[in-house]
């Protein structure tokens, strides 16, 4: 098979890359550009772990192509932090102790930020429903809730 040239945003970087027609976006992210916070956990598309943005969807990257992302904009956990300056979800996360072995937290990190600029006033119930294809093994889910809702109060008192 012959490779094919992609051009896309990644984190705001405009990035080329060659991947083959039957490699998937989460490849391509951790083995061809080293972007390796997202996590392969089922390959399916079931739990989360692989989660990013596309032009502004979430997606999981362990179901797309790596050449559908020609001309899209990805945004992925390394990209989530400003420099030094974590995003305030990141933040709440630690402070909530949130995360545990860390496989499903850059994905669970990357869908509450897609949530809370879709919905930056969400209820438990809405912020439960949203990261339902996120799944953890390893904390329970209430302290990621509280992080989020925690994150979702603080950003609407900034503005």
């Amino acid at each position: 098979m012959s490779q094919i040239h992609v051009t896309a945003t990644i984190n705001g970087d405009v990035t080329e890359f060659l991947c083959e027609p039957d490699e998937t976006l989460l490849d391509v992210l951790r083995d061809r550009l080293g972007l390796t916070g997202s996590k392969e956990g089922c390959g399916t598309g079931d739990c989360g772990a692989c989660s990013v943005t596309v032009d502004g969807r979430l997606t999981c990257s362990c179901l797309m192509l790596g050449a559908e992302a020609d001309g899209a904009r990805v945004d992925t956990i390394e990209g989530m932090a400003d420099g030094e300056t974590l995003h305030p979800l990141q933040r709440k996360f630690l402070d909530h102790a949130a995360l545990q072995c860390g496989i499903c937290t850059p994905g669970i990190l990357v869908a509450a930020k897609a949530l809370l600029e879709r919905n930056p006033d969400p209820t438990e119930e809405e912020t439960r429903y949203w990261l339902a294809g996120n799944l953890c093994r390893c904390t329970g889910y209430d302290k990621i809730i509280r992080a989020v809702l925690d994150t979702a109060a603080e950003m609407r008192e900034a503005r």
